[in-house]
């Protein structure tokens, strides 16, 4: 009878450990692959940029549903390196 009763103990006590054992061979690995996947992709087009590149994140739907009626004039000149 304690053996039946250990046994079962012991089984509901590995099958967590069992479970994400599994889940990490089967998913783990394939989410691994994937992260670094992106992140090649990620470096491959950091890296491609100049220096000098202009880069807009964000741009703004309709200027005219906000009420934007223009900015102020901000002068600038040119350094040459």
């Amino acid at each position: 009878m304690f053996k039946y009763i250990f046994i079962v103990i012991v089984i509901l006590v590995l099958i967590p450990q069992v479970r994400r054992w599994l889940f990490w061979l089967i998913v783990g690995k394939q989410l691994m692959k994937e992260q670094k996947r992106r992140q090649n992709q990620y470096k491959s087009t950091s890296t491609s940029k100049k220096k000098d590149d202009i880069n807009i994140d964000y741009v703004p739907g309709d200027v005219k549903k906000d009420g934007f009626k223009g900015g102020e004039y901000i002068d600038y000149e040119e350094v040459n390196d």
